[in-house]
């Protein structure tokens, strides 16, 4: 059986939040959003493939929803009824992959 990973505390939050670039808090959820622009519909979605790679390594997947070349992101552990550590981890991969060429 997996282990139950660890719901943060708003200072946590808050700390993880300020190690990322414009990720922010979703209002009326315990979530984290935000919206990558890419140059066209196969960057945004080379983008989403390197994700899904990572995020089924770390057993941790993304809401998203993707038009042509904007990809919307919401991370949220939902078995953890909050954030964790696995969304930032997702976060940061994610920051990083978009950054790639």
């Amino acid at each position: 059986m997996a282990i139950k990973p660890r719901r943060l505390d708003d200072s946590e939050i808050g700390a993880g939040l300020l190690r990322l670039q414009g990720w922010h808090r979703v209002d009326g959820r315990e979530a984290i959003s935000k919206t990558y622009k890419f140059a066209d519909f196969n960057a945004a979605f080379g983008f989403m493939s390197r994700v899904a790679l990572k995020a089924e390594q770390i057993n941790h997947h993304p809401e998203w929803f993707n038009v042509y070349s904007r990809v919307e992101v919401t991370l949220q552990t939902h078995d953890a009824g909050g954030l964790t550590a696995l969304d930032f981890e997702l976060a940061g991969f994610m920051d990083a992959a978009a950054a790639q060429p």
